[in-house]
């Protein structure tokens, strides 16, 4: 595998050797100085030019400067209203580096995602700030968000209990994989947030969740996965249910926020009595 100094010097030497491309950036993981290094991070680069068209679905020119990769994903062709002025190619080599190159004519703008500016010709781009991972701390809930991500947690486990009582094992899964899980999800980082000031990132799909938790927390939130076993998902749904009160209990404490505790005890009322039903 090229090392990162191998690939960073080839993504420069391309841009360098061409008039068209005016500057380079790089965000992503490889600019977060948070992120701890591996071999596995991607490259997302952007490369500024004045006019997309000549690399806009230009696979001959990528496999000239990169190489061939062993699989693309070019998303503006896959998109039924692509954005004007881009192109972007998703691409895995041989040796098993992955550059994400977008191809843009419109000026950055610093939204506070961690950025590096490899290359400029002339003041293409503007200064940007020192990266840090701040654009992805975690943020506290308002008093309406927490009790809307408690209501919705717990008014969907109904479908969940409908789903096994009729054997629709798809929909079972996806109720409770899908909309359960996000409202699962924000309650744990409210609480990994609530515990270190709000100056953390959980990272992306929740990758940090284990790095933050305590070890007990994290190993109920493991056992909320399931497999297609009706019974083990009702094991994985009352964890869930458990986990979500500890969680709930102790940020809407943090902030004064009331838990409704009705709410919870009607459905688990609910959830047991569809349990006793077709057991």
């Amino acid at each position: 595998m090229r090392t990162e100094q191998e690939m960073l010097e080839l993504i420069i030497d391309v841009a360098k050797a061409d008039e068209r491309i005016r500057a380079v950036l790089i965000s992503g993981s490889r600019a977060n100085p948070s992120v701890v290094k591996d071999k596995y991070q991607d490259y997302d680069v952007t490369y500024f030019v004045k006019d997309v068209k000549p690399f806009y679905n230009n696979i001959e020119w990528i496999e000239k400067q990169f190489g061939k990769p062993i699989i693309m994903q070019l998303p503006e062709l896959m998109s039924q209203s692509p954005k004007d002025g881009h192109f972007c190619y998703l691409m895995i080599f041989k040796d098993g580096n992955r550059i994400d190159l977008s191809i843009e004519a419109t000026p950055y703008i610093d939204d506070g995602e961690p950025a590096i500016i490899l290359l400029d010709k002339g003041g293409f781009c503007p200064n940007i700030p020192e990266p840090t991972d701040k654009h992805w701390h975690i943020k506290p809930p308002t008093e309406k968000l927490f009790s809307d991500c408690c209501n919705e947690f717990w008014w969907c486990l109904n479908n969940v209990a409908k789903g096994i009582a009729r054997d629709e094992l798809p929909y079972v899964m996806e109720m409770f994989n899908y909309y359960i899980r996000n409202m699962l999800n924000k309650m744990v980082e409210w609480y990994i947030g609530s515990k270190n000031d709000f100056s953390v990132s959980a990272g992306k799909m929740g990758k940090y969740y284990k790095k933050y938790l305590p070890a007990d927390l994290y190993t109920m939130y493991s056992e909320t996965y399931s497999n297609s076993d009706y019974d083990n998902i009702w094991l994985a749904v009352f964890t869930a249910c458990e986990l979500f009160r500890k969680l709930a209990s102790d940020v809407g404490k943090q902030f004064g926020y009331v838990y409704n505790q009705e709410e919870d005890l009607n459905m688990m009322k609910y959830l047991k009595s569809i349990r006793a039903e077709i057991q």
